[in-house]
């Protein structure tokens, strides 16, 4: 069974950084794509970034120039780097991969995390 366990979301106060981690688990041999939604109250979950396989990165709009994330891709782990965080930064995040082979030859389209909390403080 392949779960996402993220790690890294709390309150920031605004201005601040932080590093969201996530590591797909569960005898995983390949990873497509791994990246970050987010999804504030009232609002549809949105990406943030994420990151191929082979590196190529895209970021939404509203992070650009404040995120970086990447992956190490032996560990099948992506990070998200945010700074100069603001209010409307807050929100779950969600840690997703997409394409995901095991060493029993199953595949599946994608994977959710279950969400860490990132709080920006004004």
């Amino acid at each position: 069974q392949v779960q996402l366990v993220e790690s890294g979301g709390g309150l920031v106060e605004a201005g601040g950084s932080l590093r969201l981690s996530c590591a797909a688990s569960g005898n995983v041999f390949r990873v497509n794509a791994m990246g970050w939604y987010r999804q504030a109250p009232g609002k549809q979950r949105d990406l943030v970034a994420r990151v191929t396989r082979g590196g190529i990165t895209n970021y939404a709009d509203s992070v650009k120039g404040r995120a970086t994330v990447s992956r190490d891709n032996a560990k099948n782990t992506v990070y998200l780097q945010m700074s100069s965080l603001k209010p409307e930064d807050t929100a779950v995040y969600y840690c997703y991969a997409q394409g995901v082979l095991t060493r029993d030859g199953v595949y599946n389209d994608e994977y959710w995390g279950q969400g860490t909390q990132v709080t920006v403080s004004s």
